[in-house]
């Protein structure tokens, strides 16, 4: 393994943090319906586990409501019982060919709390990215020890490392903040 492969593996991890962090991220609810809301719900159906956008299109006809309608009507109360058993706190509403989620207005407090899990969320995810960096870290020390690299190559690769975890926790601190004042506004 050379300088330029221990820098390409460590950014593809990186950007597979980075791209996680952005999923998880759209999960966290704001004031305003959306659709990611339920990319985590999984719907026990045609034997296996799915997720809703593979059985039904969603949509959002207003700022403060989900419409799921099921390709096939059968799947519309295993689709309901999903959404139940789901943690977003949401109760379906059910007219037989449609389930309506209406997202009730955010608190001041509840608003505090989302803002709090961003953050914890990030920093669960910049940890990830300092781990990383520190994988490569190890890799640069291990191909100087074998003599694979010099003291001074490896010192520009640990620099190179390093540049590249503050560009990605950079990132990070930016999808925050577009998430911090969605879930404000």
């Amino acid at each position: 393994m050379d300088t330029k492969q221990v820098i390409t593996h460590c950014e593809e991890l990186m950007k597979k943090t980075v791209e996680k962090f952005r999923a998880d991220l759209g999960q966290v609810r704001t004031g305003r319906a959306s659709a990611s809301i339920l990319d985590a719900v999984k719907v026990e159906s045609y034997g296996s586990l799915m997720s809703i956008n593979q059985l039904a299109s969603v949509s959002i006809p207003e700022a403060r409501t989900i419409e799921i309608r099921p390709w096939d009507v059968s799947q519309i109360s295993a689709i309901e019982k999903a959404i139940l058993k789901s943690d977003i706190g949401i109760t379906p509403q059910n007219d037989g060919k449609a389930i309506r989620l209406s997202l009730p207005p955010l608190t001041q407090e509840r608003r505090a709390e989302l803002v709090k899990s961003a953050h914890k969320l990030a920093e669960d995810f910049r940890v990830a990215v300092r781990n990383e960096r520190r994988d490569a870290i190890e890799k640069s020390k291990k191909l100087e020890k074998d003599n694979s690299l010099a003291e001074d190559a490896r010192k520009k690769l640990d620099s190179d490392i390093q540049k590249l975890t503050d560009a990605y926790i950079k990132k990070i601190d930016e999808f925050l903040a577009v998430k911090e004042k969605e879930i404000k506004d």
